[in-house]
């Protein structure tokens, strides 16, 4: 029978327009699945590239939100680890379990790709539906608040493992971060706590304050040739530098901020006329540069990153800087290709 059930949500039903918030049929949890009252949902970048079009979505209308926190109140008749009531938070990478990458525990990159609020409906929504509970759901501590676990995730795991498991930066490197949204304060935040030196890279003075107080030690003002300002800042180049934005011009300019034998790490999505950029072999091969992608975090590294939160004392809230109930959503999504906004925005009225 149709489940004629119905749940508040704000959804994507024509691109480039307002989301439209209403009335949308009641999540079901699948056999092997949840689902979880959303508590919190991050508005993100690669929300914008969804409701752009750059993504490609099953139909209109569609779901966004895939940066969660929320409470189990479904459970599946195949999930063993959970029973109702758990306060969780989830990848937007979740892992199937079976495919070869999980079975190698890579779980981030799924061959079979269940994303909320991409392949599956999202957050953005009282109720949302995520299979695979057993594997991907990870139990929230109390220690961080629910706005500020939508801040954790997709923002501060993706750059935990960009800086940590894919820059393997190191105490005294010089860490170049292009972009001061979300993913690149994160990564500002993780690579002072690490000991590293940090030079941060915006268009906008206000997001490269909010940088420099989270830890940079330099900033960039990125509107002409910023590559050349970080070689001499850093003398000779950074062992790693993140693109976070994703556009060609930081993708090059990221690149050309490397020393030798440094590696160069591309977190931002590279989408359209930007997906394809011309690679400069020449100093490539010359320098022996690495060019690494890196992308989320699989759900068995969160506890690593709990560890690290609370052992270098890091303090989630300094990356919200601002909260909105369901129906402002589709404002804040609307100019985030403008990258004028800072820090991270999340809903928390639902």
């Amino acid at each position: 029978m149709p489940n004629l059930a119905a749940v508040r949500a704000a959804a994507i039903t024509a691109y480039e327009q307002p989301l439209v918030v209403a009335e949308y049929p009641d999540p079901v949890a699948p056999p092997s699945g949840v689902v979880l009252e959303v508590e919190a949902s991050g508005i993100c970048l690669s929300d914008w590239h969804a409701w752009k079009g750059h993504e490609d979505l099953p139909s209109l209308p569609h779901v966004p939100g895939h940066e969660m926190t929320g409470v189990v109140r479904e459970v599946g008749s195949q999930v063993d680890r959970w029973r109702g009531g758990e306060r969780v938070t989830v990848p937007f990478s979740v892992g199937c379990g079976l495919c070869s990458s999980c079975r190698a525990g890579h779980l981030n990159i799924c061959d079979r790709g269940f994303t909320p609020g991409f392949s599956h409906w999202g957050s953005f929504a009282e109720l949302v539906a995520i299979d695979h509970a057993d594997l991907n759901l990870v139990a929230l501590p109390d220690t961080i608040t629910s706005v500020n676990g939508a801040a954790l995730g997709c923002r501060f795991v993706t750059a935990f493992r960009a800086v940590v498991d894919r820059g393997g930066i190191s105490e005294g490197d010089w860490l170049a971060v292009y972009g001061c949204g979300g993913v690149g304060l994160s990564a500002v935040m993780i690579g002072r706590a690490l000991g590293a030196r940090v030079v941060a890279i915006d268009l906008d003075p206000a997001s490269l304050a909010l940088a420099s107080d989270l830890g940079a030690e330099a900033t960039v003002e990125g509107s002409t040739d910023p590559a050349r300002v970080v070689r001499e800042i850093t003398e000779g180049g950074a062992s790693v530098s993140i693109d976070a934005v994703g556009v060609t011009a930081t993708f090059l300019s990221s690149v050309d901020s490397v020393r030798k034998q440094g590696r160069h790490v591309q977190v931002g999505l590279l989408h359209g006329e930007h997906s394809a950029p011309a690679v400069p072999m020449q100093p490539v091969i010359m320098g022996e540069v690495a060019i690494l992608g890196s992308r989320g975090l699989p759900a068995t590294d969160y506890p690593r990153v709990f560890r690290f939160i609370e052992d270098h004392g890091i303090d989630l809230s300094r990356l919200v800087t601002g909260t909105v109930a369901l129906e402002d959503a589709s404002g804040v999504l609307e100019h985030m290709g403008e990258f004028k906004g800072v820090g991270v925005t999340v809903i928390d009225r639902l």
